[in-house]
């Protein structure tokens, strides 16, 4: 085989699945609802229901005296009724205020519970569970705020009795001044938006790490520390028969990294343990088996993760095309400055004037994919993630 024809192929592999994956997959879901409507019902009244299930709330928590109150203020003025609504949250042996600020909110119910030596985001999810007390438990994070309505939309679709996982819809908000929180916006968007036709067609693939509500005898079921729960939990689903949805009115509001740093540093973390949920329930991708379930999972997590480490043989094919095909070496040269301008981005002062938009985008692709290069290899040294958590400290919310 010639060296033209290896340069074309390595530049054909990372092309193709990042075509497929972010866009072939979604269009061919929109093809497939076009002629299949919704699945499951995701809003019911109190008259449907009859009465509404007891819920708990668990919300582990390290080092968050920043932001703890307004997570607790937001959640005890949800709209539910309050003596079937639990609120507990899980210090992960937090070293600041935290568990003051949390004690001080005890005469309004809410629950705390101090782990004596650090466990993890999963670790403390673990502990939590025989604490809760509700039907239904519901996962959410100290920096994220739930808006009044959302929690009745989430409980209501798991009247389905084939449904055990409900995830809530991201609303990215805030912190606008680096290309972390445009290109963050961007991409939360879309994802909800996909996830919104895998839930038509069946079952979402992943549920939001923000927001997401599990039926109680599925989030029992404990999930190693270093994994990712809120992937785990609609895998851990599908193991047990149930589907898992997204509900678009139940609705959380997410601020924004504050920083290019702190975006990229979260982002190796979330796909490092990604990683390592998808090889634990590597058995799901059995498509003789778990049939459109295994090829979702395979499109919307391996395809999309496999990009980035894809994406350095694609450079090596292009410098292989260069030595005689003088167009490759015109496109090795445009990589090559969108890689370096893309990089300075990321390291744009937040001081400065927001960049344009299309450099933010830029920067912001060029992290993700460092990001997951970063995870793939943090992935292959060490096997995945660490229990050991440090909470992505995200700015106010100002507005939704």
């Amino acid at each position: 085989m010639s060296l033209t024809a290896i340069g074309v192929i390595a530049v054909s592999i990372p092309i193709a699945t990042l075509l497929y994956a972010y866009v072939g997959y979604p269009f061919l879901l929109w093809i497939l609802t076009l002629a299949r409507r919704a699945a499951a019902r995701t809003t019911c009244s109190e008259e449907d229901s009859g009465e509404w299930p007891t819920v708990s709330v668990s919300l582990p928590a390290y080092n968050e005296e920043g932001a703890i109150a307004g997570a607790l203020d937001a959640l005890l003025a949800v709209d539910y009724p309050a003596d079937r609504f639990q609120v507990l949250v899980t210090s992960d042996a937090s070293r600041d205020r935290t568990d003051e600020i949390v004690a001080g909110y005890a005469d309004r119910g809410v629950e705390l519970l101090r782990l004596a030596e650090r466990s993890g985001k999963t670790g403390a999810e673990n502990a939590a569970v025989e604490h809760l007390r509700g039907d239904i438990i519901i996962n959410t994070d100290a920096s994220i705020r739930i808006l009044p309505h959302s929690i009745k939309p989430l409980v209501s679709a798991l009247s389905d009795p084939g449904v055990g996982v409900a995830s809530g819809r991201d609303i990215s908000v805030g912190a606008e001044r680096t290309e972390a929180g445009l290109g963050e916006t961007g991409y939360v968007g879309y994802e909800m938006w996909v996830r919104s036709l895998e839930s038509r067609l069946g079952s979402i693939i992943g549920a939001s790490g923000c927001f997401y509500a599990t039926r109680r005898e599925l989030f029992a079921i404990p999930v190693p520390e270093t994994l990712s729960r809120d992937f785990a939990a609609v895998l851990k689903a599908r193991l047990a028969g149930y589907r898992s949805v997204h509900v678009s009115d139940a609705v959380c509001v997410v601020p924004r990294t504050g920083s290019a740093g702190a975006e990229y540093r979260r982002k190796v973390r979330t796909m490092a343990r990604g990683l390592g949920t998808l090889w634990h329930y590597g058995a799901l991708m059995n498509p003789v088996r778990y049939r459109g379930f295994a090829l979702a999972l395979i499109s919307h997590k391996l395809c999309r993760w496999l990009v980035p480490p894809f994406l350095p043989l694609g450079v090596i094919g292009l410098a292989l095309l260069a030595v005689d095909v003088p167009v490759a070496r015109v496109l090795l040269a445009a990589a090559a400055a969108l890689l370096v301008v893309g990089w300075g981005v990321t390291r744009w002062p937040e001081s400065r004037k927001t960049p344009p938009r299309p450099l933010a985008i830029l920067g912001f692709a060029v992290s993700a994919n460092l990001a997951g290069i970063a995870a793939w290899a943090n992935v292959l040294r060490h096997g995945g993630g660490t229990a050991a958590w440090e909470p992505t400290r995200r700015g106010p919310v100002r507005h939704v």
